[in-house]
């Protein structure tokens, strides 16, 4: 995303299950302005973790337009596309600020990026390797940027280093 996209509308549309590549080339063919935020995530496939993009918001897709155009209604016969999130007749824009927000700590594909305001003492969650989806705290950070959290496990902590690509703020 661009600086330019930040001060525009943007609508939250439903997607259809496993759809969002679908529906984001089906929008963009038709000349609307997406914003598909996605986190690198582990998940186990055949006894083996597998690293992957996954949607931050599973289910939603962020979509730019004038509302009133009136073109906004060939959103919902998209392919892999419910519904626009609405009340009443007519869509509701996502506040401006969250998505303003949202862009900023993603970078141009809309991968989130780690964040920059890591300290010790912080509970993070874990996106990536074995230990994906649990909390833990900081416990320092070295130069390098390598993050080293302390896991409760098995009645006792245990130290291990981290990336910070691979942690997320609780």
């Amino acid at each position: 995303m661009t600086a330019y996209d930040i001060g525009i509308d943007w609508f939250l549309a439903q997607l259809k299950p496993n759809s969002a590549q679908i529906a984001e080339r089906g929008l963009i063919q038709q000349g609307f302005r997406t914003f598909l935020p996605v986190e690198e995530g582990t998940k186990r496939v055949r006894g083996k973790f597998v690293s992957a993009l996954r949607p931050l918001f599973p289910g939603y897709i962020f979509v730019a337009f004038n509302p009133g155009a009136g073109h906004w209604r060939a959103i919902n016969a998209t392919n892999g596309i419910t519904r626009l999130v609405s009340f009443g007749n007519t869509p509701t824009p996502v506040p401006r600020p969250i998505v303003s927000q949202l862009m900023l700590r993603c970078d141009a594909s809309g991968k989130l990026l780690p964040p920059d305001s890591l300290k010790p003492g912080d509970l993070v969650r874990l996106s990536a390797g074995p230990f994906a989806d649990f909390v833990a705290e900081v416990e320092t950070i070295e130069p390098d940027r390598r993050v080293w959290v302390l896991m409760e496990m098995m009645g006792g902590h245990t130290r291990v280093a981290v990336a910070p690509e691979h942690l997320r703020l609780v």
